[in-house]
């Protein structure tokens, strides 16, 4: 058989399984835009509250990294930590942490946010709970002391220790008495967690995530439009007892666990539906836990409450199949 026949018997066409259509944006180089993304409130959390901040993160990223190469290994599974996966979680966790955080509790949160908020579900994009979040509830029950021990920063002329203008709203009746300088909560010169503060740090990230189309922008927006509506019924309602709804997406965690926590792609709704669904939800118990709860910060616990929800989520607004019946 010559080439001529040979090239006759060439297929004219491949089938191949979906996906057909291919992005040049791979899992991979998404991991690290986040990293890169998360570098504005690093820098920012190192500014307001010192150099020690950089251990306490290099320990949770540290954690993360070696708990997913070890499991990997003993599981004889291919080591995936180059993914950039592992990283994020450890800065994640690292930059929800309090400030001058013990970087041994730090380390051991993010062996147990690896262990047992990713891998024990079988890895990256298996796991039903944002790992970070996972690593940092336990830190919250194991820890308690240091974890609601905050510091001043460093630009701020008072005492050491500060409690966080959501403690003050909400104990310290801080509406009442002029409440929190909304410009110091935007660009962070307040108590709080390391990377958590600097409003201005993760707008400048989420907009870069945006550009790089990392980020489903559905998430924060619903979020946003869940707490300005819901703070302010409440703010209408006693204006004195309750901080203006702008204040709610600045104070906290609020705007970092918008863009980094609930936007998580492995454990947020796969539909543009879900996601406002998703999102306006955490909004909801956010307010909830905020103004009426036992604790000043609600967005951990609630964008957990809501991971458990997303499969079910994503089962009432899957779209119907063109010719379907619904």
């Amino acid at each position: 058989m010559d080439t001529a026949e040979i090239a006759e018997l060439k297929p004219k066409a491949v089938l191949t399984s979906t996906p057909h259509l291919r992005t040049k944006l791979s899992a991979q180089k998404a991991m690290w835009f986040v990293v890169a993304s998360l570098l504005p409130p690093l820098v920012m959390g190192v500014v307001y509250f010192g150099l020690f901040q950089l251990l306490v993160i290099a320990a949770a990223v540290f954690g993360a990294v070696f708990t997913e190469a070890t499991i990997k290994y003993l599981r004889k599974q291919k080591i995936t930590i180059l993914d950039g996966s592992a990283v994020i979680t450890g800065l994640l966790l690292g930059l929800t942490l309090p400030p001058n955080f013990n970087p041994v509790f730090a380390f051991i949160g993010s062996v147990v946010a690896i262990g047992f908020g990713k891998e024990v579900f079988g890895g990256l994009g298996y796991n039903i709970f944002n790992p970070a979040l996972v690593g940092r509830a336990f830190l919250q029950a194991a820890f308690p002391v240091p974890m609601t021990t905050w510091l001043k920063p460093a630009l701020a002329v008072d005492a050491v220790t500060s409690a966080t203008p959501l403690s003050r709203f909400k104990f310290e009746a801080a509406a009442a008495k002029g409440g929190v300088d909304l410009g110091s909560l935007f660009f962070g010169n307040v108590g709080g967690s390391i990377g958590e503060t600097s409003a201005v740090a993760i707008l400048v990230g989420m907009l870069f995530l945006v550009a790089v189309k990392v980020l489903n922008w559905r998430v924060p927006l619903a979020m946003t439009i869940g707490v300005l509506v819901f703070s302010g019924i409440f703010w209408l309602i006693d204006s004195a007892k309750f901080a203006p709804p702008v204040h709610h997406l600045f104070m906290g965690g609020f705007m970092f666990g918008a863009v980094y926590m609930a936007s998580d792609w492995v454990t947020s709704p796969v539909t543009n539906r879900g996601t406002w669904i998703y999102g306006i939800s955490i909004a909801l118990i956010v307010v909830m836990i905020r103004l009426f709860g036992g604790l000043p910060e609600g967005v951990m616990y609630a964008i957990l409450i809501m991971n458990g929800f997303v499969p079910l989520i994503n089962r009432f607004t899957k779209p119907v199949i063109f010719g379907a019946e619904k």
